[in-house]
């Protein structure tokens, strides 16, 4: 596919910079983000969204930036590193064999965590499927991501005179984002029906390239659908069930017959969680349209092929739909399929026989898919326990779910300097080849130039911080005195910490607010000061959140806290990647055993930063005292 026009004229002797903003593949560094900065510093910062800036830069602008060499040569070399990337042989190729080649695995996700370019995610299970993609790319894996593009995605956070947390849901115009519409062979553009009950939609059908890896990404806003209709892709995780039920239709049926237009055979489907299960039917159906196999045979010969990742540490977390609700959606999938309705109704109920019980997607993809995996060793345990009615004859330790731990994509998460750093030790394919194969070499990086670059990163978020907090208390309205005072907050010179999640009771956020003189004086010793940052989301709907979150609030704006802690509102991904550059020590404090992996004190140390958490998760499992410290006494309690 040709990238797309911009809407206007870019000269030609920059005329790379199409390709290079149309891509969110490209490994992040400081020659990539300085050009991007020397076109519209403004828009940069703001919006770190490159195709944006090409849209919005005037002509006069690019006529100047085409007359300066050095700029065409920056662009050049840049373009030139892109395609070669593209075009350069990986690790995956030497694992192919040719008796059986892997060719296609399709990756389904209701969100992905790419850039804030492209804004399509909530937090972590989004950041987890964009950088698995990343990830492909880096190694060669031949994927291809399926999931949905929202008009207003999750929503925008900011906090009120109360400290009281308030929505905003700004529009995403897809034209605005490094995204392009799929279009047919005969030039028209690629849209994919949808049948619900009463009613044919249709999808349109955009691509994000992620480095080689495409995103396919659906909407219902098509001209030809109702207003209402066209609303149901609005929100990430917005509405009610009916709304979520359609998402979720749209994800696995419309998405698997998407990948069928194309001529797209994945051999290996991945559902990031149950909420890309009905991928089961759809290909199951395709099976009984190409072969003439009953749905029985379809099921069993296709489930192989698919593999259920688990993120969710209780069961009332798994989405289940009421059973009049699922009756009508499953009895028209069954039409669909010339199944009968009941034998699918089934897949998502612990008791067949039970037609009042609701219909659970998590149990449809565990019983549609031939591998199953939990998010860390410890979620094994949780997950087997949860999904041990499915296996009612089985000990419960043997009952089928593996685990696989979550990782990081290291590129994305690294500071420029960092990752500059770890490949002047190992080479510029440090990522790029077999796990563990870096491990001497990192190891023989002096401790002297970790820690100058350490002290270097947290300079530079003090000063980040700085930024965003005067611009946040300028949107608040606060008086001139307040921001003036907000941009010189903190000392670069300071053990600085960072809590900065999303806010559910299970994380118990408040912890450290269980005693707050306490935490004063650990904040303002003389002999040896530390600064706390601040940040994340409640949901919308879960008010217990909210009232931990402010609480928070109101602690920071105490006259003798501010110049010590600060809450920093609207975490996005810019924020955590400020955040695990520069802080010295990442706090995390769930409930053991409800943190299924968690990913985000990972990326502090990729950037030589430690961990100061509970033993859950992945550092139930990664933890060593030269790494951190640990919480609590590995048990579960009440």
């Amino acid at each position: 596919m040709q990238p797309r026009d911009p809407g206007r004229t870019v000269p030609e002797p920059i005329g790379g910079l199409i390709d290079l903003a149309l891509n969110l593949g490209w490994a992040r560094s400081n020659a990539a983000e300085e050009l991007w900065r020397s076109v519209d510093p403004d828009t940069w910062r703001v919006s770190r969204n490159p195709w944006l800036i090409l849209q919005t830069v005037s002509e006069k602008r690019l006529e100047e930036l085409a007359s300066d060499l050095d700029f065409c040569r920056r662009v050049q070399a840049e373009v030139v590193r892109h395609r070669g990337r593209l075009a350069g042989s990986h690790w995956f190729d030497g694992l192919q064999r040719d008796d059986v080649p892997l060719t296609s695995v399709a990756y389904f996700s209701l969100e992905f965590g790419l850039s804030e370019a492209l804004p399509i995610y909530s937090g972590g299970l989004g950041v987890l499927a964009g950088d698995h993609l990343k990830a492909a790319n880096d190694l060669g894996v031949p994927m291809v991501g399926v999931g949905l593009l929202y008009q207003q995605g999750y929503f925008r956070q900011v906090l009120d005179a109360e400290g009281r947390q308030r929505e905003l849901y700004p529009f995403n115009d897809p034209w605005d984002l490094p995204i392009q519409p799929v279009q047919s062979p005969d030039g028209g553009r690629v849209r994919i029906p949808l049948l619900l009950p009463g009613r044919t939609l249709w999808l349109r059908v955009w691509q994000a390239r992620v480095g080689r890896v495409p995103l396919y990404l659906l909407d219902f806003n098509d001209p030809r659908n109702t207003p209402a209709d066209r609303g149901i892709t609005t929100e990430l995780y917005g509405g009610g069930p009916e709304l979520r039920l359609q998402q979720e239709a749209a994800l696995g049926l419309a998405g698997w017959r998407l990948l069928r237009e194309l001529g797209i055979h994945p051999e290996v489907c991945h559902l990031n969680e149950g909420h890309a299960a009905f991928v089961v039917l759809a290909r199951a159906r395709s099976f009984m349209v190409d072969t003439g196999a009953s749905f029985e045979v379809a099921l069993a010969a296709t489930r192989p092929g698919n593999v259920f990742t688990t993120h969710t540490p209780v069961a009332a977390g798994f989405d289940r739909f009421e059973s009049d609700l699922a009756r009508r959606y499953l009895s028209l999938m069954g039409e669909w399929m010339g199944v009968d309705p009941a034998l699918l109704l089934a897949l998502g109920r612990l008791d067949p026989t039970d037609e009042h019980e609701p219909f659970n997607m998590a149990y449809l993809a565990a019983r549609g898919s031939g591998t199953i995996n939990a998010v860390s060793r410890l979620h094994v345990e949780v997950s087997r326990r949860i999904f041990a009615p499915l296996f009612p004859r089985w000990p419960q330790a043997e009952v089928p779910i593996g685990s696989v731990t979550n990782g990081v994509h290291i590129p994305s998460w690294a500071s420029a300097e960092m990752d500059a750093l770890y490949c002047h030790a190992c080479g510029p394919e440090i990522w790029s080849g077999p796990p563990g194969s870096a491990d001497r070499s990192l190891r023989e990086i002096p401790d002297e130039v970790l820690w100058r670059e350490r002290s270097r990163a947290r300079r530079r978020l003090v000063a980040f911080l700085r930024d965003r907090l005067g611009d946040q208390l300028s949107a608040e309205g606060k008086s001139r005195a307040a921001i003036d005072e907000a941009r010189a907050i903190f000392d670069p010179n300071v053990l600085t910490m960072g809590f900065a999640r999303r806010f559910a009771s299970y994380k118990r956020p408040n912890l450290l607010l269980t005693d707050p003189d306490r935490l004063l004086r650990i904040l303002k010793d003389a002999q040896r000061p530390v600064q706390l940052l601040v940040a994340g989301k409640a949901h919308p709907r879960d008010l217990e959140a909210k009232a931990l979150l402010e609480a928070w609030v109101h602690f920071v704006r105490r006259p003798d806290v501010r110049a010590h802690a600060i809450f920093l509102s609207d975490y996005d991904l810019l924020l955590a990647e400020r955040l695990v550059e520069g802080v010295d020590l990442w706090l995390s404090t769930p409930r053991r055993p409800w943190e299924a992996s968690g990913t985000s004190g990972m990326k502090v140390a990729v950037n030589g930063g430690l961990n100061l958490s509970e033993l859950d998760g992945w550092w139930a499992e990664a933890y060593s005292p030269e790494l951190g410290w640990a919480l609590g006494d590995g048990a579960e309690h009440d």
